[in-house]
């Protein structure tokens, strides 16, 4: 064993990034919310990341030679399985985002049991994979969640935010382990975008311009102290054009900037699995 976190990179790299996609469509909607299928406004507004977000996103990942990771809950990839398998024939990765984005900070085990095994199945049925990578809806991870995700073969989470690097997050058992690739809000598109009356948001919605420049700061920022640069985006959201244009400009400053190695979850989950590093075991505060 070796320290408890990774903090080299392949290649003779020197830092790393990653480009992730939350492909929530309606189900981010549904989950907490299932009278609002019947508002076809609403739905059309979370519909188009599968119907004209991902497409365009895909082609920003070809042009800039990038390979993504598309966070995908079950129920979507039953709804819209031509999407999910167009991102599959790309070469992306596509990893586990719950059934029907269910927040799990109130559920109980059999439930969270639930929601990992439909979601599993789903991705199996429509895309033929079966997914390493897990990221809990809405960030939302449980102590338990670790062994549950480690007792079905996950390699990695992407949900918790006390680091800058990559660590091997210990399960219960304290000996166990899944590796953890810490994500933050700031690099969230949500916060930055996301708008729908009466369900999300202030809206203060903010300018692509100023989104990337909180980016591109924080992308210098971790790059230069060896970290790895997690960037999280909704096809609904920065699937819109002069979102996806700035965005296009992070990934173009990303590719070009020495030292980077810019890879999907499951390659910066790999890499620091072989570290060999030390598991950290978090537990919940007492009150």
């Amino acid at each position: 064993m070796t320290d408890s976190f990774c903090t080299t990179w392949p290649h003779g790299k020197t830092a790393a990034a990653s480009f992730c996609f939350d492909l929530d469509a309606e189900s981010a909607v549904l989950s907490f919310a299932p009278q609002a299928a019947s508002r076809m406004s609403v739905m059309s507004h979370q519909s188009y990341g599968p119907l004209t977000g991902v497409p365009r996103l895909l082609r920003l990942l070809e042009q800039h030679g990038i390979k993504a990771t598309f966070f995908v809950p079950g129920y979507t990839a039953y709804r819209y399985p031509d999407t999910v398998r167009a991102i599959a024939s790309a070469g992306h990765e596509i990893a586990h985002h719950g059934y029907l984005h269910e927040p799990l900070g109130e559920a109980d085990e059999a439930s969270e049991i639930e929601y990992l095994e439909r979601g599993i199945a789903a991705l199996q049925e429509v895309a033929g994979i079966t997914p390493v990578g897990y990221r809990a809806p809405m960030w939302e991870l449980n102590y338990r969640s670790a062994a549950l995700l480690h007792e079905r073969g996950f390699l990695y989470d992407s949900s918790l935010m006390d680091a800058d690097n990559p660590y091997e997050l210990a399960t219960g058992n304290g000996v166990d382990s899944i590796v953890e690739i810490p994500i933050h809000w700031a690099l969230d598109d949500w916060e930055q975008y996301c708008y729908v009356p009466d369900l999300f948001g202030s809206g203060l919605i903010e300018s692509p311009a100023k989104t990337r420049e909180m980016w591109s700061l924080e992308l210098q920022a971790t790059t230069t102290e060896g970290g790895c640069f997690v960037l999280t985006a909704h096809p609904f959201l920065s699937g819109r054009p002069s979102r996806a244009a700035a965005l296009s400009q992070i990934m173009e400053e990303a590719v070009g900037a020495p030292g980077v190695w810019v890879a999907t979850m499951c390659e910066i989950a790999a890499h620091a699995r072989a570290q060999a590093l030390v598991p950290r075991l978090l537990t919940q505060p007492e009150i």
